[in-house]
């Protein structure tokens, strides 16, 4: 369990988390780029407004990673299925030659 003290666009509190100190410190770091970056580009100067959009931004990351994986797998399933469906074609073109 570990715990993070977040001070970030005016704000200061801690919280405990399953996972460890170092990770923790890394979700906050990569969050603290995001919303640098959001107000750089977007010249927002309102805390909360960056916030939200850099929840939106992290959320937007993971639907799109999350269908990378989706498209990943069932890529992967179609390739098991099409070696399944190669290697029966095998079996039985290897058990029609021994029985002749």
């Amino acid at each position: 369990m570990g715990t993070l003290k977040i001070e970030h666009s005016g704000t200061s509190f801690t919280i405990r988390a399953e996972e460890d100190d170092e990770y923790l410190q890394q979700l906050l770091s990569y969050y603290k780029k995001v919303s640098d970056d959001i107000e750089k580009n977007s010249g927002l100067k309102n805390p909360l407004q960056t916030a939200i959009l850099s929840g939106i931004m992290l959320c937007d990351e993971v639907f799109k990673e999350r269908k990378r994986n989706s498209k990943t797998s069932s890529n992967a399933n179609e390739a098991d299925n099409e070696a399944e469906r190669l290697t029966l074609e095998m079996i039985q073109k290897i058990d029609k030659a021994l029985e002749q």
